[in-house]
């Protein structure tokens, strides 16, 4: 496991929030899996851990920078971290050795608290690049996300369904911040992101120079949708961003909330019952449309739940399948 990341940026959080009087969260120690700075998961990350954080309690959050979903995956397999957002593909083939990591073992060790909201896959050109479509990118300077990443795995399988073969593109490893500062100085042509739109980085971006999202046709779009499981449709909005001025036809996937298996039930009910009890503040500190309703949070997850979520869904009337892992 490489040790860069789980040292990088890692922040603690020690904030005041509503008073946990006897809900589990006394004394609880949890490092969250965030990936990259500037993306959806690290500003969801932080904004959850000051909602689960009381000072009273004394419950610590440490919210720790990763490489992203596969590398989350690992390390909470191997019991690094305790929380993490994955993509809901990557979050499968993980589980059950299945797609990407149907050459390696099984990581379990972890289960499902909800479905957050669904992620879009990103292109960015600058626009006075001339790239306006993805056979453009023939020849170019393209960021595919770092390595084990979900945006390295969704880049990997757009470009080749587009016919984009190493040998036509340079491809090279970049979180999105890097990525973003090297396509406003062109040193790139282009790079992925796989997050909620809007996307604070793609944003900032924007305010520095003329950006464009390039759009996958109706033909590469069927292509990943029938290929692919995980994918669903997802368009950006116009005025996403600055200058954005028509709808961005793409796919998505849905990113999930995850725990370890070791975390007691008390205390994953607990965090269950804080995220839906304050999806109105993690709303506003977010930029992404996140749907936080208990019936559409336990749709489309392949892996069992925790024990800790599933008494928390079963009181609202929801029964969804817990795994022997989790406690």
């Amino acid at each position: 496991m490489k040790k860069k990341i789980l040292g990088i940026g890692a922040t603690v959080l020690i904030l005041s929030a509503a008073f946990f009087a006897g809900c589990g969260l006394t004394g609880t120690r949890i490092r969250f899996g965030a990936a990259g700075l500037g993306g959806t998961y690290h500003a969801f990350a932080d904004t959850f851990a000051g909602l689960i954080t009381a000072e009273k309690e004394k419950c610590t959050v440490e919210v720790k920078t990763t490489a992203g979903s596969a590398a989350n995956l690992r390390l909470l397999s191997d019991g690094y971290i305790q929380m993490a957002v994955a993509q809901n593909d990557l979050t499968n083939d993980a589980y059950y050795a299945a797609g990407t990591f149907e050459n390696s073992r099984k990581y379990r060790g972890y289960s499902a608290v909800a479905a957050l909201y669904t992620e879009s896959c990103q292109i960015v050109v600058r626009a006075d690049s001339g790239i306006e479509s993805m056979d453009d990118l023939q020849g170019k300077t393209v960021s595919v996300g770092e390595n084990e990443s979900g945006t390295e795995l969704n880049a990997e399988q757009i470009l080749a369904v587009s016919g984009l073969t190493d040998k036509l593109i340079d491809k090279v490893h970049l979180d999105y911040t890097e990525a973003a500062e090297r396509l406003a100085d062109g040193k790139i042509d282009a790079f992925f992101c796989t997050a909620g739109a809007e996307t604070t980085v793609i944003s900032e971006l924007s305010k520095q120079c003329e950006i464009r999202l390039l759009e996958l046709d109706e033909s590469t779009r069927d292509k990943l949708l029938n290929s692919y499981t995980f994918y669903t449709e997802s368009v950006i909005p116009k005025g996403t961003y600055n200058n954005q001025t028509e709808d961005i036809h793409t796919v998505g996937v849905k990113a999930v909330l995850l725990v370890s298996d070791k975390l007691p039930e008390k205390t994953v009910k607990a965090l269950t019952k804080t995220l839906f009890e304050n999806k109105q503040e993690l709303q506003y500190a977010l930029p992404v449309n996140i749907v936080m309703n208990e019936q559409t949070a336990t749709e489309g997850i392949t892996i069992p739940f925790h024990k800790g979520a599933a008494a928390y869904y079963k009181e609202c009337g929801i029964d969804v399948v817990t795994g022997k892992g989790s406690r």
